[in-house]
């Protein structure tokens, strides 16, 4: 079950007089019942991703499997296209998992959204390709992300416009990393969480665990990545005590909300101009 959203966004957020972005919410029990469909096996993760693309409407040629070497697993993209030539924004999140818990947190949090995402914002026309990727093999040092990036032309590359992560999510209200964030996509989504009036901060974890948009920040790639994570809730990772219980359900659908929106606003906003492009060194 979806809800339809026209939001308004604030003329200082890029957008013109009247501009509105256009998304559709996906009901809160759709995103709890995929949340709640986390399996201990990777191999069931990857085909439990696929239906849950298939259900949001992501099938045929636009859903792949694509091989990553020395992976026993691939990595999963689901497409939804405008144009060859056009440029894209691509939203990833890992799907496997450490032995050690459940992983629900890290990463089937970030996996499990990635279809309901893609159903937001299928419904209305779009500037950009959105790029929906499960990633494999994140926890044996972003195998997965890499194998993807590496393989990409130079030309590919320069297509790619922005690249958001999500990777643990729903502990705490939404975090998000600077220290190696893309000035302009940390300044959108900040923009967007005032604008809805969802709560928003900023934690960087970057020197003590990397991630899969990492993979793409090393080629100057702009890239975000988005989490939960504190002080007190990072070390429930790789441990037993990463499991549904350690979730927040309405932290981790005020997460759904805000990145939902935060896409739809970045389709309107980005490639407009030369801010798109800057990448901190």
């Amino acid at each position: 079950m979806t809800q339809p959203w026209v939001a308004a966004c604030l003329l200082a957020a890029g957008l013109g007089a009247g501009e509105t972005i256009h998304y559709e919410a996906v009901d809160k029990v759709v995103i709890q019942r995929r949340l709640a469909a986390a399996a201990k096996d990777n191999s069931v993760r990857l085909a439990t991703l696929q239906a849950f693309f298939e259900q949001s409407g992501c099938t045929g040629g636009n859903l792949q499997e694509l091989k990553v070497k020395y992976s026993k697993l691939p990595n999963l993209a689901c497409s939804l296209p405008v144009l060859p030539s056009s440029q894209i924004i691509l939203v990833g999140a890992h799907f496997d998992h450490v032995s050690a818990g459940d992983g629900v947190i890290d990463n089937w949090s970030g996996a499990a959204l990635l279809p309901s995402l893609y159903q937001s914002l299928a419904k209305y026309p779009r500037r950009h390709t959105f790029l929906f990727i499960g990633f494999t093999d994140e926890e044996k040092g972003l195998v997965g992300s890499r194998h993807y990036v590496e393989h990409l032309t130079k030309e590919e590359r320069k297509q790619i416009s922005a690249m958001i992560n999500i990777d643990s999510v729903g502990t705490n209200p939404t975090k998000l990393e600077t220290d190696r964030g893309s000035r302009p996509l940390v300044n959108a989504l900040a923009i967007v969480a005032q604008t809805f009036q969802i709560p928003l901060g900023v934690v960087n974890v970057h020197h003590v665990g990397r991630s899969d948009s990492d993979s793409f920040q090393d080629f100057k790639i702009p890239s975000l990545n988005i989490h939960s994570l504190t002080q007190k809730t990072f070390p429930l990772l790789h441990t037993r005590n990463d499991r549904m219980s350690a979730i927040s359900q309405d932290d981790y659908f005020d997460t759904y909300r805000l990145v939902a929106a935060y896409l739809a606003y970045l389709d309107q906003v980005l490639d407009k101009t030369e801010a798109a492009d800057e990448v901190p060194r």
